[in-house]
């Protein structure tokens, strides 16, 4: 057992940190488990207000009960203290340690509290968000991220169109697909970029290895059967190579793909839609493992050894920032990350099984790279007037344009003269895309983003009011020592 005293912070609420989380507590550590959000649960179990709950929410989502057991026992814990709507702004580094500035309260609100929290161990479970690769027209209104639809879908059980068309690559566009449809969305196609080829490649190698993955077997024929059922097609092969629409979405261009991802000149064709909800996999969220110090792998994930720890002494990190790997993976290295954070021997107990649960995720996760990793082909459906950053719309011509003026590939340098990766959303959305094309565009997508440095790294996490920072104490509240729920 750990000393009671040590306190571990948890920095996101999905299934990895509230894994992590609880793992942590029954070493017999204080927990402080932060998240942005309003609730817990993360994407993956993103569920209905409070003040307007389903009547069936199991329905809604895999594996609910582990998810209401880790509520209920975290919540009850007198241990672990729950702190939603806790944005961490920044993260500096000291001599003894980490340090976090949080701010707690809803983003758009005033007086928010100011928080700093310097952990005995920090676990970093910040998850990833939506990869979407540009194209022409991606910037018309009508145009969403997967996550962004499904987040619509399964937390407001709102639909965002009426004809929608569901693209991308891996196996997250079938759930997606499933959301819309139970909002009554008419689901008009299912374009994966993948090729048959492809995707048996990844997918049937081994076949054996995959006996576990029984419950992923049962997902998906779930999914299979809501397409079955409104008919919706699911197209191998498939691109949405570009949007149309006076003011927004009207119609997109299909086109078929080579191995490469390339588009087959002559096989594109117009599908109407008012929607079209893209998603070529996901980035890690990585500014407070760039903040902290963290080596990243050449793939941009946060390196971790067999207990889930860092590079830097005092941080783990445990879920789809080390690697997309799903909910299993997810909670698997949560529980390990928690029970070493909280120094517990990670050797016994429920640690030793998490630990072989994450190896067969691990390559699980290993089959959708190899069946939906992106290509570099998808460049061939870039403009010159195609808008690869959509905040500052900065076109792809143009960031030619600055290469060849300035002769330098260096994201900061192309950053400055362009402006791309300079607006609100701070590169989140571009700048994978761009990192890729600038080391390399013959190569981009291949998991080879060359020398190109990080443009994960943010001294300021999200955006702050001016008023909030003038407003924080000197020196800023700490974390009271008697724990409990403050939702």
């Amino acid at each position: 057992m750990s000393d009671a005293t040590r306190h571990v912070v948890v920095v996101g609420a999905g299934p990895a940190g509230l894994a992590a989380a609880r793992a942590a507590a029954s070493v017999g550590a204080r927990v402080t488990l932060l998240d942005a959000a309003d609730g817990l649960g993360g994407q993956y179990w993103l569920h209905l207000p409070a003040e307007r709950p389903a009547r069936r929410e199991g329905l809604l989502h895999h594996r609910w009960a582990t998810f209401v057991e880790l509520d209920a026992v975290l919540r009850a814990h007198p241990d672990v203290t729950v702190l939603p709507s806790a944005q961490v702004w920044s993260l500096e580094r000291l001599d003894s340690g980490v340090r976090l500035n949080v701010l707690v309260g809803e983003p758009d609100g005033a007086a928010r509290e100011a928080l700093a929290l310097q952990p005995d161990a920090l676990v970093l479970a910040t998850g990833a968000h939506d990869r979407t690769l540009p194209f022409p027209g991606w910037e018309l209104p009508g145009v969403y991220s997967a996550g962004a639809a499904q987040a619509l879908a399964k937390g407001e059980r709102v639909a965002v169109g009426r004809r929608v068309v569901v693209a991308g690559a891996g196996p997250f566009l079938l759930p997606v697909a499933s959301s819309l449809l139970r909002t009554g969305a008419d689901v008009v196609g299912v374009h994966e970029a993948g090729r048959l080829g492809s995707l048996a490649r990844g997918w049937l190698d081994r076949p054996l290895a995959l006996a576990w993955a029984a419950g992923k077997a049962g997902e998906l024929a779930g999914y299979v059967r809501d397409l079955v059922r409104h008919r919706v097609p699911w197209r191998p092969g498939e691109a949405v190579v570009a949007a149309h629409g006076d003011g927004r979405v009207e119609a997109v261009t299909v086109a078929r793909l080579d191995e490469r991802w390339a588009p087959v000149t002559g096989t594109e064709r117009q599908v109407e839609a008012d929607a079209v909800c893209v998603s070529h996999g996901f980035t890690p969220r990585l500014e407070l493992a760039v903040a902290a110090g963290c080596d990243l792998t050449p793939s941009r994930f946060v390196v971790v050894d067999e207990t889930q720890a860092t590079s830097v002494p005092g941080v783990w990190a445990a879920g789809e920032v080390t690697g997309i790997g799903g909910a299993d993976a997810a909670l698997a290295e949560g529980t390990v990350a928690g029970t070493a954070a909280a120094g517990g021997d990670t050797g016994t107990g429920a640690a030793r099984a998490a630990g072989r649960a994450r190896t067969r995720a691990h390559g699980f996760a290993a089959r959708i790279e190899a069946a939906h990793g992106i290509r570099g082909g998808w460049t061939g459906w870039l403009r010159d007037d195609t808008v690869v950053c959509r905040c500052e719309e900065t076109t792809y011509g143009r960031v030619r344009e600055v290469v060849e003026l300035t002769g330098s590939h260096e994201p900061r340098s192309v950053k400055l003269t362009s402006r791309a990766g300079l607006g609100p959303c701070q590169a989140r959305m571009c700048g994978r895309t761009l990192q890729e094309l600038l080391a390399d565009p013959a190569a981009a997508g291949d998991g080879a983003p060359g020398a190109a440095p990080t443009m994960d790294r943010r001294p300021f996490v999200v955006p702050v009011r001016l008023g909030d920072l003038t407003a924080l104490p000197d020196p800023p509240t700490t974390i009271p020592r008697t724990s409990g729920d403050r939702t």
